[in-house]
C-alpha cells in the first residue's frame, strides 16, 4: 500500500493554519497512511536567495526516496478539479509508489527539486500564503480520498 507524505519548507506561523492542515490529515489517516514533514526554512538576505533555495532543496531531496512519486506545488503546474485529482491520486496509489507532495517556502523551490518532480500541481493562478497552501493541499487530499471512497463529504 502506498503512503502519502506532505513535505513542506517550514510550517505555518499561524497555529490556526497548522491546526486546520493537521485536522484534514488526521481525517485522511483514517483510510490512508499519511504524514506531514517539514524541513526548516533557510534564512536569507536580499541577493542571497539562490544559496537559501539550494540549502532548502538539499533538505527536501534528503527526505525523498529514489522510487517516490513526487508532486510539487507550482503556479505553472496543472490545475485539476477535485474529481480529477481523486482519479489521479488513485492511479498513483495503484502503482504502489509512495507519493510525496512538496510545498516550497517563501522563495519557492530550487530547480533541483523542480527537476525531481514527476508532476506539477497548481492550486490556482492566485498566490496564497504558505500556511493557507498547506491547508488547501491537506483538504484537497482528504477530499480526493472521500471522492474515491464514495463518502458524502464531496457534494
Amino acid at each position: 500500500m502506498s503512503h502519502i507524505r506532505l513535505l513542506t519548507v517550514g510550517k505555518p506561523r499561524d497555529a490556526r493554519m497548522t491546526g486546520l492542515a493537521e485536522e484534514y490529515l488526521k481525517r485522511l489517516k483514517a483510510g490512508m497512511p499519511v504524514a506531514w514533514e517539514a524541513v526548516s526554512e533557510e534564512p536569507f538576505k536580499k541577493g542571497d536567495e539562490s544559496r537559501a533555495l539550494g540549502k532548502e532543496a538539499a533538505r527536501l531531496l534528503d527526505r525523498i526516496a529514489a522510487d517516490d512519486f513526487v508532486v510539487i506545488l507550482d503556479v505553472q503546474g496543472q490545475s485539476l478539479d477535485s474529481a480529477a485529482l481523486a482519479d489521479r491520486l488513485e492511479a498513483w496509489r495503484r502503482s504502489a509508489k509512495n507519493i510525496v507532495f512538496i510545498v516550497g517556502g517563501s522563495l519557492g523551490l530550487d530547480e533541483t527539486v523542480r527537476a525531481r518532480a514527476q508532476w506539477r500541481w497548481s492550486l490556482s493562478p492566485l498566490t496564497f500564503p504558505h500556511g493557507l497552501a498547506h491547508v488547501l493541499v491537506s483538504e484537497q487530499l482528504y477530499r480526493a480520498w472521500t471522492i474515491a471512497q464514495g463518502h458524502p463529504y464531496h457534494k
